[in-house]
């Protein structure tokens, strides 16, 4: 019998999630405010739960606008979450550095991981230096006005990271280096738009890697960039996370990219998780109707099947994320809804859980359960 997703932290749990949401409210019209009418939210993340373990590549992948980002920058508390858990196991210079504020965080399990959710915004700086973002825009990620010297050295600075110039000199060239843009001092006194795009992207993964963090949310690092170079790319950041004992977060659309470098996946659609395990298991058995339809997406590179027709499993365009479908919220668009007429009450009405169909292998499906399976898990 299929069992419900529940987060377990252990030994190796680095980040997790429990019921995650952030909303961000639409702004009223004045009829709305005149008849008091219950403001409306954009659900951009809606209850999503994981796990990251140390030294793992969890992807999270899906269209544009399903909520990807906005996750990643909740986790990193660039935006703040509405509501749920976001544990966190600090290192203990970490815990080191809030003593010094005068700041106890609350330990909110065995394993000594505090809630990143429900840290004051006044302690959130010495967070910084062990959670780092790498953004997908490297064109529009630095300021035009400084040089990469100055682009690397500014968050030194403001971490207090290095008493004299000679010293931040010496870890802003060890961090060019580290990304392979030697010698360094070619590079220190450039401008951006002196550089390549993928010149770019490693100067964001430097600025990234100079704090030493242990966790990297990496945002589409490579979709911006040409597809000869994006190999490159990716092959760096496997490359310094096995030097600097990192753990991703590798928020992509492209199923490729993540079959490439991610050990786990989770699949997300409005604001959901549709569908979640080990990447191989995944994108070889999809259990998803929606995780099909992506992979159905994928153009076939063999020449042979050039003129072949391939029917995408799905239809219709996305719900908005303000009015959101009632049960699950894929059904509008779900072949499968269309095939099996026994599971639609369920589909309209009843929001499926996260169940484990195989092991480590969790989808959000009617079609996995019987409906007395599915409203024992749902009275659990």
């Amino acid at each position: 019998m299929p069992r419900p997703l529940t987060i377990e932290p252990n030994e190796k749990t680095i980040l997790y999630t429990i019921n995650l949401k952030t909303l961000f409210p639409v702004r009223r019209t004045l009829t709305e405010i005149f008849t008091r009418a219950p403001r409306r939210y954009v659900h951009a993340v809606d209850g999503i739960s994981f796990m990251i373990e140390d030294g793992d590549i969890f992807g999270l992948a899906g269209e544009s606008g399903c909520g990807k980002t906005t996750t990643g920058k909740t986790i990193l508390r660039l935006v703040n979450p509405t509501s749920g858990v976001i544990g966190y196991r600090p290192r203990k210079q970490l815990l080191d550095a809030w003593r010094d504020m005068g700041y106890e965080p609350p330990i909110i399990d065995k394993f000594g991981s505090i809630d990143i959710a429900k840290i004051p915004g006044k302690y959130l700086k010495p967070l910084r230096r062990e959670m780092q973002m790498i953004f997908q825009d490297p064109y529009g990620a630095f300021n035009p006005r400084y040089t990469v010297y100055q682009i690397l050295e500014e968050p030194l600075i403001i971490h207090g990271i290095g008493e004299t110039r000679e010293e931040r000199i010496d870890l802003v060239a060890k961090a060019l280096e580290a990304v392979k843009l030697t010698p360094p001092e070619e590079f220190m006194h450039r401008h951006p738009h002196m550089l390549s795009g993928g010149q770019r992207q490693r100067v964001g993964i430097a600025r990234a890697l100079i704090l030493r963090p242990r966790f990297i949310v990496a945002d589409e690092p490579v979709s911006m960039l040409d597809v000869s170079i994006r190999a490159e790319i990716l092959e760096l950041m496997v490359e310094v996370k096995q030097r600097y004992n990192l753990t991703y977060l590798f928020i992509t659309h492209d199923l490729a990219v993540s079959r490439y470098i991610t050990n786990k996946i989770a699949i997300m659609y409005l604001g959901r998780i549709v569908e979640m395990g080990d990447t191989r298991r995944v994108l070889d058995n999809p259990l998803h109707p929606y995780t099909k339809a992506l992979i159905e997406a994928v153009p076939d590179p063999d020449p042979k099947n050039r003129f072949r027709i391939r029917e995408i499993p799905i239809k219709g365009e996305v719900p908005s994320a303000i009015d959101l479908p009632p049960g699950c919220r894929f059904h509008p668009r779900c072949i499968a809804f269309d095939q099996h007429p026994e599971i639609r009450k369920y589909c309209r009405t009843i929001e499926p859980p996260l169940i484990e169909v195989e092991k480590n292998h969790y989808v959000s499906c009617w079609l996995y359960g019987t409906p007395d399976e599915v409203m024992k898990l749902i009275k659990k």
